[in-house]
């Protein structure tokens, strides 16, 4: 459990709160969590979303198959690049698997229990990535319901992870065949299925903002983009230092007001504003230990700004 640790006081006087931003900076620097439904692509949800709130840049954080419904996290305007951080984040699913002949349900409960942790998987032959065997981690595997030989299942999984091999192996392991028939995407690194809202409710928030300037809806559904960085460990900053972060310099010791523990060299972290606005990102130089210890030094090496100079 991480903790916030304070390395010297300081009161923001710049900036604003991110929950403060007007539905024009949200547009230009927020994100859309996208309840997907069967039939487009995730790159064709982008595209949709830009033509909603007619703006000229969208990106998301990861393909789903164009069958596969659930989340989808869309980044607008400058906040595009925010979202690969998502990429890499751990991601939740809810799965129908067919097994293709009867099984005993005891024998169906252990050997999906044993793909709960480190297992190698062979991309299909149809993926977006070199075929060569991997090493994934499945966090959890939950069944939710047994219907004859359909199960239905919730699975937490490092980022990568084919859900579709997972059944297709599991399959194997009880040697009776099975695959997948049904997947839902519920959960992308801290974005959960509770956040999400369908094209048509975006669609109608924006006319409702458009024509009757009622922002309510529509601030509602784009959230701001530091709820993108929420998984990565942070570093808050004094406000002296936040003009040569926005240019690209390093960020040393003594710039930092508050940072969370158990970061390591190493990891990529967030830098923040003492308003909670997200500066940039980049690779730690020292240890959090080392940073509360020390008074000079490299803390972090930037990978990549995001706040425009002041």
């Amino acid at each position: 459990m991480q903790k916030m640790l304070v390395k010297r006081e300081s009161e923001a006087q710049f900036g604003k709160n991110p929950g403060e931003r007007t539905v024009n900076e949200l547009m230009d620097y927020g994100v859309v969590n996208i309840n997907k439904p069967k039939g487009p692509t995730t790159h064709q949800v982008s595209d949709f979303v830009k033509k909603i709130l007619e703006i000229k840049k969208c990106g998301h954080s990861g393909s789903l198959d164009p069958g596969v419904t659930g989340v989808v996290i869309v980044g607008l305007g400058k906040s595009t690049k925010v979202v690969n951080y998502l990429l890499k984040a751990g991601k939740e699913y809810v799965c129908i698997m067919h097994i293709h002949r009867p099984v005993e349900e005891e024998k169906l409960r252990k050997a999906m229990e044993s793909f709960v942790g480190k297992i190698k998987q062979l991309p299909p032959v149809k993926s977006a990535v070199k075929r060569r065997e991997r090493t994934k981690s499945i966090y959890q595997i939950e069944i939710l319901e047994i219907d004859r030989q359909d199960v239905l299942f919730r699975v937490g999984c490092e980022a990568g992870t084919y859900i579709r091999k997972l059944c297709h192996d599991i399959g194997e392991k009880l040697r009776v065949g099975a695959h997948m028939a049904e997947l839902r995407r519920t959960k992308v690194g801290p974005f959960g299925e509770e956040t999400s809202a369908t094209l048509h409710d975006l669609k109608d928030a924006y006319v409702f903002w458009k024509e009757d300037g009622n922002e309510e809806l529509l601030k509602k559904i784009i959230q701001p983009v530091e709820n993108a960085v929420s998984h990565l460990p942070k570093i808050w900053v004094l406000d002296s230092t936040i003009n040569s972060l926005c240019h690209g310099a390093t960020l040393n010791v003594p710039g930092i007001s508050k940072l969370d523990s158990g970061i390591q060299k190493g990891y990529i972290t967030a830098i923040m504003t003492l308003k909670g606005e997200l500066i940039a990102t980049g690779i730690s130089q020292m240890s959090s230990k080392a940073m509360m210890q020390s008074e000079k030094g490299i803390a972090v090496r930037l990978e990549r700004v995001f706040m425009e100079p002041k």
